[in-house]
């Protein structure tokens, strides 16, 4: 054969194959020649079970905000209540009873949380309100695991256990 009949069946072979897999891939909202689903993107995968895997890990609520409840069993009381973010960009943006802070924040495998450097303001506030916002950003800044238990939010560290009720 020569080479334009070659090339022109095997152009032929391609059309008639994606026009005959278009159906399958409509019903899968995959568009047959780019093989991507609707928006350019492609199809999501459905988690499948696994003999013997692990749970399925919980995802991280990012995007609520978050006010803590107690540090070490020792509530936070008043209206200087710590609080805390995490956006969908994995910064941390919060308020510590006196001050505000940003950092990054990464929800890690295995409901593990990482929490780089805090940058915040220097606002000066009475002994006992600064030494309480010193525990808590020591504590969060220290993050370890965390875990939704009913409606709270725990996270452990090195220092303890702060224990966080989602804000409205």
């Amino acid at each position: 054969m020569n080479g334009k009949l070659t090339a022109a069946l095997a152009a032929g072979a391609v059309a008639i194959a994606t026009l005959a897999a278009g159906p399958a891939l409509a019903q899968q909202g995959t568009n047959a020649i780019t093989g991507f689903g609707q928006g350019g993107r492609a199809p999501e995968k459905k988690p499948q079970y696994v003999p013997g895997a692990k749970p399925q890990e919980k995802m991280f609520p990012l995007g609520a905000t978050w006010t803590a409840v107690s540090l070490n069993g020792k509530p936070f009381s008043g209206n200087d209540r710590p609080t805390f973010i995490i956006d969908s960009q994995y910064r941390a943006r919060g308020y510590g009873g006196c001050n505000t802070f940003t950092a990054t924040a990464f929800p890690l495998r295995e409901q593990n949380l990482a929490v780089g450097p805090l940058a915040l303001t220097k606002k000066s506030c009475d002994k006992a309100l600064a030494a309480t916002e010193q525990s808590f950003l020591v504590a969060l800044r220290t993050s370890g695991a965390w875990d939704l238990v009913g409606s709270q939010l725990v996270i452990r560290t090195q220092s303890g256990e702060l224990k966080f009720d989602r804000a409205l």
